[in-house]
This record gives C-alpha cells, structure tokens and sequence, in this order.
C-alpha cells in the first residue's frame, strides 16, 4: 500500500515548486534604457526572479528524489506482480521523467537567463532581452503534470509490488518434453 507520508509530502514539495515558479514567472525582470556619459544601457529592475525559479527547480527536484527513493527507481530491489498495475507502473514513470525534465530544463533556462540580462549592459543601440514571458508559467504547468504523474506512479508501483513473491523452483521443468 502506498504510504499516505510519502504523497503528502511530495504533493507539498510540488505546491511550493509550484508556487514559486508562478512567482518567478510574475517576478520577471522589466528593463528601462537609459543614457549615460553618451551612451544607451539597459537598466534592468531587481532580480528575485532567479532566486525563486532555483527554489522552485530545487523542490521539484526533491520531491522526484523523494519518490525515486522511496519506489527504488523502479530498478532495483524485488521483481514488480505482472498485471495492469505493473504496465501503468512501467508507463508512469517514464511520463515521469520525461515531464520532470522538461519542468527543470523550463526553470533552469528562466533562471539563468534572468540571471545573465540582469547583469549585463550593451553598447548603442542596446539590446535589452528578457526572459520570454511563458517560459516560467510552462515550467509551473510541467510542475503540475510531473506532481499528478509522479504520485500516480508511486501508487501503481505499490500495487504492483505489494505482496508478490516470486517462485524459486529448484530444478529444470522438462515434464513437458517426454
């Protein structure tokens, strides 16, 4: 049986990435340009941005390891009971990592971009790039579907592994071949 614990805690660390992606992604970096000793710059407000989208990448990824930990990778430890819940098992965490690893590479592009065009400056004409504006709301969005995904997961793969035993059979079975 899954452990009630183990998806309320993963459900809270995927609310927070959550939470924390959607305000990295309100957050972002505006810019003015300005002119100083005859020449454009980008002026760029503060940037909190990052510090949140790291936040957001770093509980995401906690709450991965959480399950992956906790299922053992799916890999290792005893073979899983055949059945439909082995199949979803199988499915679900591939969906799972594929859906992770979108979500991360969405907060870590946003977050160290938003790091690079804050802190830089250009010579005339200036070019003031900022993160596109979806790109933290789509990480939030992967957040969501690798949360529902990774729990869906961890009970199909406790199903699958509850109470299965396989048989050790000592000898060759050849009573077919007489």
């Amino acid at each position: 049986m899954a452990s009630k614990l183990v998806l309320v805690v993963v459900f809270v660390f995927d609310l927070i990435a959550f939470a924390l992606a959607v305000a990295a992604g309100q957050r972002r970096a505006k810019f003015t340009i300005g002119v100083k000793s005859g020449q454009s710059y980008c002026h760029y407000s503060s940037d909190i941005a990052t510090g949140l989208g790291v936040g957001s990448l770093l509980f995401l990824l906690a709450s991965q390891l959480l399950i992956m930990v906790v299922s053992r990778c799916m890999c290792c430890g005893r073979a899983l009971r055949p059945g439909t819940s082995r199949v979803w098992a199988i499915v679900l965490f591939i969906t799972c990592w594929v859906t992770f690893i979108i979500a991360e590479i969405c907060l870590l592009a946003g977050s160290a971009r938003k790091a690079y065009h804050t802190k830089t400056s250009s010579a005339n004409p200036p070019s003031c790039k900022t993160v596109r504006k979806g790109l933290f709301g789509t990480g939030a969005a992967f957040i969501v579907f690798t949360g529902i995904v990774s729990e869906l997961y961890y009970v199909y793969y406790s199903k699958a592994n509850d109470s299965f035993q396989p048989t050790r059979d000592t000898g060759i079975g050849m009573g077919a071949y007489k």
